[in-house]
């Protein structure tokens, strides 16, 4: 660890040993609270954990206060797919050492996938994931397996896991590829009130690709993964949706006509959500080339056709939100032959630089959108408990950003376990300040 990561880590872990302030008064910010239509200069005022009031020059008096003049105001950000990699591979990542890179990254809600060793298909695993000794800086949301093991055949107890605290089910990386299951998966979601959330990939015909077919995976001989295998899945999957009344979210979209499929979907009225990763409006397949496994990943880096798809629907509204599919592995794991290499990449401090910069700074895309994406649209989709907004009496999850800030992200000053990334050593604009999580500092940046 250099002094540098050293000082910073003792700075945060102090910060995370004190009594969150009874109250707390956030002054001089320009809020942007897509949920509530609040976008200008606002304070938001702190009392118990929980939003109290968001007004222009607020008066109350306050044990802590914090100046926010020149950044941005917001709920805090929700990342709807996160790997924590607890239970079984903690040489990976720890819900402790994700959830801190969560923090860093604005981020204060996460929503942990279930491909643990064991799976998390029961109410005991999803319970211990949730508990205080994980060491969590954030909310941590477990996503519980839609089948016992993930293996597609038996459906999990979604009325006991959803008691025990998971927010939605998914077999994530195995997608449910029988129909009559999924179909069963569906109703028993629509009953429990949880979206069934899907993998899009017809793993029948993609056993052993490497990367996106096309031109370059024929030039760098590698086996590609074609287009269809993801939009076929969403196809079956909507038309499923639309004859149950069940809600599915379509995991990490990536290609043009699998969005082509939900915004026809949602354009029929079928209750279909999606999302996109930082990686695959920001990279495309070319970045192949050189067979660097950081760029490796699953569903793979796309053509450009796909990532302009990608952008049209940020657009326009066809995609939700912005998720990292944060995914840590271990060193040995990625600096091996490419066809040898994990799959996926880690995200969770570089998803703001990156829908700023690519988003907002080039693309044009308003900022408030950026927000929406980050908030409003995850807690929404989910369901949870007031997250994702500014209400009062909502829990006090607030992200503080600085929109204007340059900075290069240097990877080895990651707090995730892991430093499987593409970006490191990318410019990158927009940085968060501070982290709060029911009124607890639980990330400040050095000034």
């Amino acid at each position: 660890m250099t002094r540098k990561e050293s000082a910073f880590m003792s700075v945060n872990q102090r910060l995370d040993s004190k009594q969150p302030p009874k109250s707390l008064l956030i002054c001089g910010g320009h809020v942007i609270d897509p949920a509530n239509g609040v976008d200008g200069p606002a304070d938001v005022f702190i009392r118990d954990g929980k939003i109290a009031a968001v007004a222009p020059k607020l008066k109350e008096k306050a044990e802590r206060t914090i100046e926010a003049k020149g950044l941005i105001v917001a709920p805090g950000f929700i990342d709807l797919h996160v790997h924590l990699r607890e239970p079984g591979q903690a040489y990976k990542e720890t819900i402790a050492t994700g959830t801190a890179a969560a923090a860093k990254g604005g981020f204060t809600s996460v929503c942990a996938m279930p491909n643990t060793q064991p799976v998390n298909d029961s109410v005991e695993t999803t319970r211990w994931m949730q508990s205080p000794e994980r060491g969590a800086l954030v909310n941590v949301f477990p996503i519980a397996a839609a089948t016992l093991g993930s293996q597609g055949e038996k459906l999990t107890d979604f009325y006991a896991l959803r008691e025990a605290g998971a927010v939605a089910v998914s077999d994530d990386g195995r997608p449910i590829l029988d129909d009559q299951i999924m179909r069963e998966a569906l109703e028993a979601a629509k009953r429990t009130g949880f979206p069934v959330i899907q993998h899009a990939e017809d793993t029948r015909v993609t056993a052993g690709t490497q990367m996106n077919y096309g031109a370059v995976s024929l030039r760098l001989g590698l086996r590609g993964m074609p287009a269809e295998a993801e939009a076929a899945i969403v196809r079956r999957d909507i038309e499923l949706a639309r004859k149950t009344g069940a809600h599915i979210h379509v995991a990490h979209i990536s290609t043009a006509a699998a969005v082509e499929e939900v915004r026809r979907g949602k354009r029929e009225g079928v209750r279909v959500s999606c999302e996109v990763t930082p990686h695959h409006f920001s990279l495309t397949e070319e970045a192949v080339a050189g067979y660097d496994t950081r760029y490796k990943m699953n569903p793979p880096l796309r053509s450009q056709e796909d990532r302009e798809a990608m952008l049209m629907a940020l657009e326009d509204g066809t995609i939700d939100a912005i998720a990292t599919d944060h995914a840590p592995h271990a060193h040995h794991e990625k600096m091996v032959e490419f066809d040898r290499a994990a799959f996926d990449i880690t995200g969770l401090e570089t998803a703001l630089g990156l829908g700023i910069s690519e988003l907002h700074e080039k693309r044009g895309i308003p900022l408030q959108r950026v927000v929406e994406l980050l908030t409003a649209n995850p807690g929404r989709i989910l369901s949870l408990g007031g997250r994702g907004q500014l209400s009062a009496g909502a829990p006090a999850d607030v992200t503080i950003f600085d929109p204007k800030r340059k900075w290069t992200f240097d990877w080895k000053e990651s707090r995730s376990k892991s430093k499987n990334t593409p970006f490191g050593g990318w410019k990158l604009t927009g940085k968060a300040m501070v982290s709060i999580v029911g009124g607890r500092l639980v990330y400040e940046a050095a000034k």
